[in-house]
């Protein structure tokens, strides 16, 4: 995957801790000024920007019973198979409904069990970035820190290889030859 002439790859080399230091133009006493930034570096599939094929109907995937259903009927409930039952084979997720028409019944099911697979697919998704994003991110404290943007010094310095570079041409995309 290619992000303005930059691959994905080398991108996640500026994830984690970057640590700011810059003296304002409002401070007399020339104190710098520490601040801290995380950065993680996520691709469009790891956001979910593709659907899955787990949430889709297939009848190799389902498995359908019909059976009586429960409750006052009298014959006309005892000698139909109108309740439906539909349960996931992956994930063992189940929904049933029962009324008067079958096909409504079996619709009805069919319809939020794939609403709670692609609930269940998005919370799983979600776990998977929010454990990636963690992982590169670190505490975000300023000694857990990947770069530092010196504005005083005009230098840049990439902690994990140990290069450095001028800060405007940092600033201005051509971060990749702190990259190692």
């Amino acid at each position: 995957m290619e992000v303005e002439g930059v691959s994905l790859k080398n991108l996640s080399q500026e994830s984690g801790g970057h640590r700011i230091q810059r003296v304002p133009v409002t401070e007399r006493g020339g104190r710098v000024h520490t601040s801290t930034v995380t950065v993680a570096v996520l691709s469009s599939d790891q956001k979910g920007s593709e659907e899955s094929s787990i949430a889709t109907w297939s009848d190799d995937k389902f498995k359908v019973d019909w059976f009586s259903g429960t409750g006052k009927g009298g014959q006309h409930r005892n000698k139909t198979q109108n309740c439906c039952r539909i349960r996931h084979l992956e994930t063992g997720f189940c929904e049933a409904r029962q009324g008067r028409k079958r096909e409504d019944n079996f619709r009805q099911a069919r319809d939020a069990l794939l609403a709670t697979l692609k609930d269940f697919e998005a919370d799983k998704r979600a776990g998977v970035e929010a454990c990636d994003r963690k992982s590169q991110i670190g505490s975000g404290m300023r000694g857990d820190k990947s770069v530092t943007l010196r504005f005083q010094d005009d230098v840049a310095i990439n902690h994990g290889t140990g290069k450095k570079m001028s800060l405007r041409k940092y600033m201005r995309g051509e971060m990749d030859r702190l990259w190692g």
